[in-house]
């Protein structure tokens, strides 16, 4: 083979693991995502809970990735909702379900009230923020309204539960939790996304020590950590619009819009390029 044909094919290889190493971080999510139904139906809350954490991280990178190495398609962002309902609409419904509605009764629409707002909700985002949310997400995003629900169990677990929490009802409590969280994920709420680790700016640097600052408790106490961190999330972004309501006040720009100084949207790759390269190489 001549070198201009090996430096070609070695190209073709090169682009054709990077179209694939976005994909694989979406397929994590969706076996996560059904390790986490199967740990329900095997009743092992606490590890089912956990499958959707790993579920919804491996959902913030896929995105990162695919942006890092402009690979960002229409295909990724599609199969990516698709797991998603499956990680954050299916295992966290049936994860409620099993504990709370298992009695055979129809408390399980609750479970379903929930999956159909993930569903819509995955499929406005995908024709409204194009499959990636700029400065902010429109409504509650699925992977805290999922983690929230899931990881409730494991805080239930806990000895701080037990003493302080554990005389309320909480069957009551999570039935409305469900509800809030649907009509939340399908509002206009603005809710922050994860900053990205920019140490260009004062306030960028901000923003990433306090990203980092909070990995070390999810790493250290996660049963203490993950839910009371979500529910404070989601009030928060709750909270916040109601203020700026009462105050009338409009916000300075669209918070979907990219804020300035964003990184560039992930562009298609061309794969006529690709095809013709792999072509030179089979010959």
């Amino acid at each position: 083979m001549r070198p201009a044909r090996r430096r070609a094919a070695g190209r073709g290889r090169l682009r054709r693991g990077v179209i694939i190493l976005p994909s694989a971080f979406t397929m994590g999510n969706l076996f996560f995502g059904m390790y986490a139904v199967v740990a329900a139906l095997r009743g092992d809350f606490v590890w089912a809970a956990w499958f959707v954490v790993f579920a919804a991280t491996l959902d913030l990178l896929d995105g990162r990735v695919a942006r890092f190495t402009r690979t960002g398609s229409a295909f990724g962002a599609e199969m990516d909702s698709l797991a998603d309902a499956v990680s954050f609409g299916v295992a966290p419904a049936l994860i409620m379900v099993l504990l709370y509605f298992s009695d055979g009764g129809w408390g399980w629409v609750i479970g379903f009230v929930y999956l159909s707002a993930v569903v819509v909700r995955l499929a406005r985002f995908n024709v409204e923020q194009g499959g990636e949310a700029k400065r902010h997400f429109h409504g509650l995003p699925t992977p805290a309204a999922a983690m929230m629900l899931a990881t409730h169990y494991p805080f239930s677990q806990t000895a701080a539960f037990e003493s302080y929490l554990g005389m309320l009802p909480w069957s009551q409590i999570m039935v409305i939790a469900m509800v809030i969280a649907s009509i939340l994920m399908l509002s206009h709420i603005p809710y922050a996304k994860v900053p990205s680790i920019d140490l260009t700016t004062r306030r960028g640097v901000v923003r990433t020590v306090l990203v980092c600052a909070s990995v070390v408790p999810a790493l250290a106490i996660p049963a203490y950590w993950f839910f009371p961190a979500l529910v404070a999330y989601t009030l928060w972004g709750l909270g916040r619009s109601v203020a700026l309501g009462l105050m009338e006040r409009l916000p300075e720009r669209d918070p979907l819009l990219d804020p300035a100084g964003a990184e560039v949207e992930p562009r298609e790759l061309d794969y006529h390029e690709l095809t013709r390269e792999v072509k030179l190489h089979d010959r």
